[in-house]
């Protein structure tokens, strides 16, 4: 998630969902992108599904720029498995806690 510049200085909420299928992708594939109204679309049904979420303003200007269905760039590889390495922390510290 990030925020981009609006109209007379609002600030817009922006999202891109990404999902990997290691029997089809090479690399993960945006699954749903917007702003405003379906960027808190896109986090609430993240929130519902337990699916972390990472606010990234850098990686979100690569991947807003990708269409859906798209894979992720290798230029953004590098971001992608900070995000991954975030994501398996994550749920390390969960299941230490027994939430996991």
């Amino acid at each position: 998630m990030g925020r981009g510049g609006g109209r007379e200085g609002r600030k817009i909420r922006r999202a891109v969902a990404l999902g990997y299928d290691p029997d089809r992708d090479q690399a993960p594939r945006v699954l749903a992108a917007g702003g405003g109204d379906v960027a808190d679309r896109i986090l609430r049904a993240a929130a519902e599904h337990g699916i972390p979420v990472r606010e990234d303003p850098e990686l979100l200007e690569v991947l807003a720029g990708l269409d859906v269905g798209e894979e992720v760039p290798p230029a953004a590889y590098q971001a992608m498995a900070e995000i991954l390495a975030f994501i398996y922390r994550l749920e390390e510290e969960l299941a230490a806690a027994g939430r996991g």
